[in-house]
């Protein structure tokens, strides 16, 4: 058996090695796994007992303990009833935990959950209104320019133009 895990928490590969390999080197084959922490004493090995029987067959000699754990849970093991009936228990008692609804103080925290995400969406305004209010913020400006340009004399505006025509012209002169 080849060790894994960490300190107080074992788990251990089943593998087949050359006599001569350290216990955790190159192995030549994964047979199996045994977890002593499994709750149920019945399904902490799970063997592969096709290839068991194979090496065992071709001359591979198990330790004490794995010797052991194939008479249990090998092909022809005494447990195989016992271990696929705690493999069932176990299958149903790791189901994820729901979360309870029907209590009151849950239902308080989803309703406020709910009241704050339909504050965050926002309805859009009808299209009317927009364009009432975007014709309102660029006509005001303009409307005042216009009321600027009414009360300022025309006079002194007529001389500006006739000057700016004036200079070019004067320019044009001087040039031939």
């Amino acid at each position: 058996m080849k060790v894994f895990g960490r300190r107080h928490r074992p788990f251990f590969r089943v593998c087949v090695t050359d006599a001569r390999t350290p216990r955790d080197g190159r192995v030549l084959e994964e047979v199996g796994y045994y977890d002593p922490m499994v709750p149920e004493t019945d399904a902490r090995a799970i063997l592969k007992g096709e290839r068991i029987d194979y090496w065992l067959g071709v001359g591979a000699q198990p330790s004490d303990k794995v010797a052991v754990l194939i008479k249990k849970y090998g092909t022809n093991g005494t447990h195989l009833e016992a271990q696929k009936d705690a493999l069932e228990r176990l299958a149903g008692t790791r189901r994820r935990p729901t979360v309870p609804t029907d209590l009151p103080k849950m239902e308080k925290v989803v309703r406020k959950k709910k009241e704050k995400k339909e504050e965050e969406v926002v309805a859009p305004a009808p299209i009317e209104e927009v364009a009432a209010v975007e014709t309102e913020a660029v006509v005001a400006p303009v409307e005042a320019e216009v009321a600027q340009t009414e009360n300022t004399p025309a006079e002194p505006v007529q001389e500006e133009v006739a000057q700016a025509e004036a200079a070019p012209v004067e320019a044009d002169k001087e040039s031939t």
